[in-house]
């Protein structure tokens, strides 16, 4: 059964606006859900990978068509500190 991810559209918004957004959405999903995230930024090319890396969360791809970035985000579980 494929899993459908939870979309996010920020086209229009620039930076740092796409990388909060993202971080947020993030924070309120379920350990494995997966976040879909369109955006027109160039920077988010950069900023996306590095807020999943930052956060532990995956990476699960990267597309772009145009101007259009798409990534998709495996939220992970957190371990206690």
């Amino acid at each position: 059964m494929q899993e459908t991810p939870v979309r996010l559209d920020l086209r229009g918004l620039k930076c740092p606006l796409p990388a909060l957004k993202t971080r947020k959405a993030l924070a309120g999903l379920a350990p494995g859900a997966l976040l879909q995230v369109e955006c027109t930024d160039p920077l988010a090319a950069l900023d996306i990978p590095h807020l999943a890396q930052e956060t532990g969360d995956a990476l699960v791809s990267r597309s772009s068509q145009g101007e259009l970035l798409v990534f998709v985000l495996r939220r992970m579980a957190r371990r206690a500190p």
